[in-house]
């Protein structure tokens, strides 16, 4: 027989309802905790979100975005984001970079003299550097950004809860979106706390960190669905306690495999990446938690038909469609 590693025993018999009281009413909490950080910390926004001014470079040295940030610091600018930009459409010896700059002190723009600054700083490390475009982002600008991903947020939730309620019934569907906006709404409160620069790859990774948590909590709700049908009377918690226990395995290498390539890019990947990294890797570690201690948990409090009997409908229709 072919040797597999297994990250908990074959067969476990965990009671997860044990301390159910403690862990459900401790993740209210932390919602809680992390709407007021929210209300009276506030988030560090990044660039994209708080305005600023972008100079766009062009250079036929070789570009070294790490020689280039280097060469800002001195100038104790706040929020600057340096990247590289690729074309297929550049010549050989054409290096592109865009240099992004917070605006400051409620300004809308960088000042004239600042610009004049950054653009001696980036001549003494590449004298044959240009400036080739210099444009600025607004407040207004700025807030409809903000706006824009909370929307993505809330349409990402709604989709997903439309998803489960045709795959499963509503009851799962309650569940799995009450979790995933836990893990959302807790990931940016640790945001809030630490005051960690919160701009459009955050936004990304929280989108990351819904598809990652609804993968984990259909695993979850698929097996549930397979023992209802097997156990048809044995009592809800103890068909839930067993479908958890079946999948604790699984459940614990992929989140450990997740976290190992996470726990990476966190510590290798730099400046850039790290805010992103950080973001799933918080989102990772809540996702796998509210899987098991806060969808189904829902799902036992709203109760669920286990009647033979024919469900009218869309369910009906979608509800035994394999994944």
């Amino acid at each position: 027989m072919a040797w597999r590693l297994r990250l908990a025993p074959e067969k476990t018999n965990i009671d997860f309802f044990r301390w159910q009281w403690v862990m459900f009413g401790g993740s209210w909490l932390l919602m809680v905790g992390a709407v007021l950080a929210w209300i009276f910390m506030g988030l560090n926004f990044g660039i994209d979100f708080q305005g600023g001014t972008s100079i766009r470079t062009q250079s036929t040295q070789a570009l070294d975005v790490g020689v280039y940030r280097q060469a800002l610091i001195a100038l104790d600018l706040g929020d600057v984001a340096i990247t590289q930009v690729f074309d297929p459409t550049f010549a050989a010896d054409q290096y592109v970079a865009q240099v992004r700059i917070a605006a400051q002190d409620g300004a809308e723009a960088v000042p004239a003299d600042v610009l004049a600054q950054v653009q001696g700083a980036l001549r003494a490390v590449d004298p044959a550097v240009q400036f080739t475009a210099t444009e600025s982002v607004g407040p207004k600008v700025s807030s409809e950004l903000i706006w824009s991903a909370v929307l993505a947020m809330v349409a990402a939730g709604a989709g997903i809860m439309f998803y489960i309620w045709l795959r499963f019934e509503w009851q799962y569907a309650v569940g799995a979106v009450v979790a995933l906006f836990h893990d959302i709404i807790v990931t940016v409160g640790i945001f809030a706390v630490f005051q960690l620069k919160f701009d459009l790859t955050i936004v990304a990774a929280l989108l990351t960190i819904l598809g990652y948590s609804i993968n984990d909590t259909v695993v979850v709700f698929d097996r549930l669905r397979e023992n209802l049908r097997k156990y048809k009377t044995m009592p809800l918690r103890d068909v839930m306690n067993l479908s958890v226990n079946e999948i604790l395995s699984r459940t614990l290498a992929t989140s450990l495999t997740t976290l190992i390539a996470l726990g990476a890019m966190l510590i290798f990947g730099g400046d850039v990446i790290r805010g992103f990294a950080f973001a799933i890797f918080v989102g990772v570690i809540l996702g796998t938690y509210s899987s098991v201690y806060v969808a189904k948990n829902l799902v036992l409090f709203l109760g669920l038909d286990r009647g033979d009997k024919p469900k009218k409908g869309l369910q009906n229709e979608f509800a035994n469609i394999d994944a």
